[in-house]
């Protein structure tokens, strides 16, 4: 797990999938926030004024992926909205762009993500390496 995990702290920019109201996958770029390796639960932040809130709010399935090189990372898990106050002040006091767009740590909704299952794929080798974890 830790080449997974060094992977996606210098790949932070992900595909992240959710479940519109119309029962259809939308799709956006998404940066992590935070890995927290012990619980295998990855942190993010967004607007509560954004569609992305509202689909997470109503369905909390996510699919994600992490791409560079030949190296792909699929995780799919479901968003929860019960981060710490503590954990929060951390994500918006070390994320610059955050600060940059947003007035106080107050002003943005913070969850996790902890992960149900995730697909290393690494096209680099003979045979391509698969490895599936199921959390």
């Amino acid at each position: 797990m830790e080449r997974i995990y060094d992977f996606l702290k210098q790949n932070k920019d992900l595909a992240f999938a959710t479940v519109g109201s119309d029962g259809k996958p939308k799709i956006r770029v998404f940066q992590m926030m935070k890995i927290d390796e012990q619980t295998n639960t990855l942190y993010f932040a967004t607007s509560p004024q954004k569609e992305v809130y509202v689909q997470l709010r109503s369905k909390s399935a996510v699919e994600l992926l992490a791409m560079a090189g030949n190296i792909s990372v699929r995780i799919s898990g479901g968003a929860m909205f019960n981060v710490s106050d503590e954990i929060c002040r951390e994500i918006y006091n070390t994320n610059p762009v955050l600060s940059r767009l947003y007035k106080g740590y107050q002003d943005l909704a913070y969850f996790s993500l902890p992960i149900v299952a995730l697909d290393y794929f690494d096209l680099s080798t003979t045979p391509p390496t698969l490895t599936n974890h199921k959390f």
